[in-house]
């Protein structure tokens, strides 16, 4: 065989004179020892006879310089593969050397690789010496396709008038084969009818591999091995029904041992019947179930061990079907028996069995599990809910209890088979046996347990734990919620305390510094690393899915600073899992627990891991640095300020670290804008303190009762025109009377009011009464026996003391531009009250004034004391 890819030979080296447009554009590549394929170049691909000889080669030739890239011998040996449509491989078992050709149309791979195929039957007939006169059939096929590439029509016409097989004998193998590996998809349906309709086919084909194996006649049966294996390869149910049978099973499986690319015969039969055998841990009395128990596992030693590297991707799921079929009959047989599962769960109940013979029962339920996937969905629900309520679970519990790994393991398989269906069912369980375990350890607290103990199956408890805390629909909710309060109140405590018993105490120095930095530290552990992960793991789990569960257990003691206790230790990967655990926290952006972790100062242990870490550009730099990118982007204040405050001198020799500055800078950010908004409120609150002072001023002003605001522009207005002439032409003011209306009810409407009547005043009566505070008023006129009205009761406020004071000072401004008064005018006594003269009889305006009861003010002088009094008491 000649394997000759690279460049170096031309066209003229091969005799091929076939036309540029019947070859087909290709490139060659070479499997190097790295495993990559290198692309040798790209070229044109024809089959021609080499020069000087009658062999058949594969040629390349470079479509650029004509050089010739690949020329390869056809040779009869099966190391050719067709894969998908538009490559073909082989492999030189002599040279070690693995080439493919990859078409650019599928086209003319198919053109090629059915040449291929022709020329390799023809050899192989003139191996065996067939009737069949040597290769001209294929030559001229050849030949006569090299005209036209799209018009080989010779096989097609040759099977299309194909009506019945050559008889089976072993001379006429090779052509039966040859007429299987060249017909096209119409001819393959025919061939297969042929096969399947004739019911000595099979038989012949077992007569035919003894007689060569009496005789020892190894040709013979490695073309009986490529016929059966382009039997298979038909891909035909009806076939598969003949050659998987109980009568054919094992002498097919015999034909496929003498493989021709296998130096040394196999021994598939022999492993089948010595060491695959049927263990029954309850009997089987149906033997169609027994039948198709033994036919499932030889379909999955056929095609994962005899045949794996043959079988297409069609064939493969053809097989796979009959595999699942098999499955769903043995279990709809099983389950359905009412008998079967009872003896097998009583069985496992038993205490009077050894270990081995428990094992039996062990592994058949959590195979039977396994193969139950092959029901319906709701078959599958079903089964799991009858198995739940015969007390499969109580089984679980029992193997879970187990000192061996295995039995331990089956539990934990079975377990996750039942989450995969229906995780409530191992929720309802838990939640309503929880309480009733007894002395024995429930079966959520083995599931607990599982995490903390070192046999190697603490990722399966794990995911178990996991599923049944993970409910997304609202259905679960309660159910997960239950199970949470279940680990919470009895199990996290004892969690916890693991974690704090394997890391070193806060009083013992974090580390000894060795040769290589941070690593040499001298510690005692009470758990492994590995276990402190999964329980950190599952902590973390917690957080994402139970913030409330979790807040509140966080809160209420020091568990948070425990779990960062792992930074204490000189595995990294711990350290690692400490950080993403505060990381996972500070994600649930509740307030509280971030104002927790700044209280307790619990990123200090994180920063200090930092810090130690020095330089190193490793995963708990960049986990570290990631939560610090997550507070500045989410801009938590509070977290930026207190460790910058807390932890700059520390972190600032990373400042060339872009995470550093950039959370340094966010920082600065916040300070100043604080500052910005420290300026601003306080220029606002003056301004707002100066507009208060206006609006309340304003405000008390128009809040004023409205008869006050009568009484006071009732006084302006008598003092400006309440003035008496006397005889010498001179202007005297007089204290203005009240007005006639000036009582709280105006009666002036009401008919059945008779007011008394009025009676002369005397001017000293009625003008020398002494203008006294509140307190004089309270009682009644002792001069006279006129009774009063009723007084007005009420305060002066800020705007009407400024009214009233203004008052005042114009009527002390028009008292010193008049002339002195006569005995008649007004004047101010010694006591500060205004004392009216007597005027004369005659004065045209003066009218006798019903009452003078005054409210609030006597003189200005004692305005201004009511004035500042008022001012130190309102606000």
């Amino acid at each position: 065989m000649g394997e000759k890819p690279g460049r170096g030979r031309k066209d003229g080296a091969w005799q091929g004179k076939a036309l540029r447009t019947t070859m087909k554009r290709v490139k060659v590549y070479r499997l190097e020892d790295n495993g990559k394929w290198d692309d040798q170049g790209t070229g044109h691909v024809t089959i021609d006879y080499i020069e000087g000889s009658r062999e058949l080669v594969l040629a390349v030739v470079d479509e650029e310089d004509n050089d010739t890239l690949l020329l390869h011998n056809i040779t009869p040996d099966d190391i050719y593969r067709k894969q998908e449509e538009t490559i073909i491989s082989w492999r030189d078992p002599e040279k070690a050397l693995e080439l493919a050709l990859s078409f650019q149309e599928a086209e003319g791979c198919s053109y090629i690789w059915e040449n291929m195929c022709n020329i390799r039957e023809d050899l192989q007939s003139k191996i065996l010496r067939s009737h069949v006169a040597g290769p001209k059939p294929a030559l001229k096929s050849l030949v006569a396709s090299r005209g036209s590439f799209l018009h080989d029509k010779s096989l097609s016409s040759v099977n299309a008038e194909l009506k019945e097989l050559p008889p089976l004998e072993l001379s006429s193998l090779s052509v039966i084969l040859k007429t299987i590996l060249q017909c096209g998809m119409k001819e393959k349906m025919r061939v297969t009818d042929l096969i399947s309709n004739d019911r000595d086919f099979f038989p012949k084909i077992v007569n035919l591999f003894k007689t060569c194996k009496d005789i020892g006649d190894m040709d013979g049966l490695h073309i009986i091995f490529r016929l059966v294996k382009a039997i298979i390869l038909l891909n035909s149910s009806a076939i598969f029904d003949k050659i998987l049978s109980d009568d054919f099973i094992l002498d097919i499986i015999g034909v496929l041992e003498y493989d021709p690319e296998v130096h040394i015969v196999q021994s598939h039969r022999a492993f089948l019947k010595d060491h695959a055998v049927l263990k029954k841990a309850i009997p089987i009395k149906n033997d169609s179930v027994v039948s198709k128990i033994h036919q499932t596992y030889r379909i999955h030693y056929i095609k994962d061990v005899i045949l794996l590297k043959v079988l297409d991707d069609a064939t493969l799921k053809s097989l796979n079907t009959i595999i699942h079929a098999n499955n769903a009959f043995v279990v709809s047989f099983l389950k359905d028996d009412p008998y079967f599962i009872q003896d097998l769960f009583e069985k496992m109940r038993s205490s009077n069995i050894s270990a081995g013979s428990k094992s039996e029962p062990v592994f058949f339920l959590r195979e039977f599990c396994t193969v139950s996937k092959s029901l319906q969905p709701a078959q599958q629900i079903q089964l799991s809910r009858d198995l739940a309520d015969r007390g499969l679970f109580d089984i679980v519990s029992d193997m879970l209890r187990s000192q061996d790994k295995v039995f331990v393991s089956a539990g934990t398989d079975i377990l996750l088979h039942f989450l995969n269906q229906d995780p409530n069912l191992l929720r309802s369980y838990i939640a309503n046996h929880e309480e009733n375990s007894g002395e024995d350890i429930s079966l959520l607290g083995l599931l607990v347990k599982g995490i903390v103990t070192d046999f190697g199956g603490e990722m399966q408890f794990l995911e178990i734990l996991r599923i049944l805390l993970d409910g997304y629909s609202t259905d679960t909710v309660t159910q997960c919620r239950a199970i949470m309060e279940l680990i919470d109140k009895k199990y996290f405590d004892k969690l916890i305390d693991i974690i704090e018993s394997s890391c070193l105490p806060k009083s013992i120095d974090r580390s000894t510094f060795g040769s290589v930095g941070v690593g040499t530290r001298v510690e005692e552990y009470s758990a492994k690393p590995e276990i402190l992960l999964h329980i950190c793991e599952f902590l973390r789990f917690c957080v994402v899915h139970h913030p409330y569960k979790m807040k509140v257990n966080f809160l209420k003691s020091n568990s948070m600073e425990k779990i960062l206790s792992l930074t204490h230790r000189r595995e990294r990967f711990l350290v690692v899992a400490a950080v993403c655990f505060m990381r996972t926290v500070i994600g649930t952006n509740d307030e509280l627990l971030i104002s927790h972790v700044i209280k307790l100062k619990m990123l200090k242990p994180i920063v200090e891991a930092f810090v130690e870490n020095g330089s190193r550009d490793n995963l708990l730099q960049s986990t570290t640095l990631e939560l610090l990118e997550y507070i500045r982007k989410e801009n938590k204040k509070s977290l930026v300020l207190y460790v910058v405050d807390s932890f700059w001198n520390q972190l600032v020799k990373f400042g060339h670290l872009e995470s550093i500055q950039a959370f340094r800078l966010k920082y600065q950010e916040f300070v100043d804008r604080a500052e910005t908004e420290e300026t601003t409120s306080v220029g606002h609150m003056r301004k707002k303190a100066e507009e208060r002072g206006l609006d309340k001023e304003e405000e008390d002003y128009f809040n004023t009762d409205s008869n006050e605001e009568d009484f006071s522009a009732q006084t302006t207005q008598a003092q400006q025109h309440c003035m008496v002439k006397p005889g010498d032409g001179s202007e005297t003011h007089h204290i203005p009377a009240r007005p006639k209306s000036g009582g709280l009810v105006d009666h002036d409407g009401d008919k059945d009011y008779n007011p008394p009547p009025k009676r002369p005043v005397e001017a000293d009566e009625a003008l020398n009464i002494p203008m006294a505070r509140h307190s004089s008023l309270d009682g009644k006129v002792t001069d006279g026996n006129v009774p009063k009205k009723p007084k007005l009761e009420g305060t002066i406020r800020f705007s009407k003391i400024n009214v009233l004071a203004n008052v005042a000072g114009k009527h002390s401004d028009l008292e010193d531009a008049q002339p002195p008064l006569s005995p008649a005018s007004s004047t101010i006594n010694s006591d500060g009250n205004v004392d009216v003269r007597e005027s004369s009889p005659g004065s045209p305006n003066q009218q006798p004034p019903e009452s003078f009861d005054y409210i609030a003010g006597d003189s200005s002088s004692e305005m201004v004391v009511d004035a500042a009094e008022a001012a130190d008491s309102d606000p």
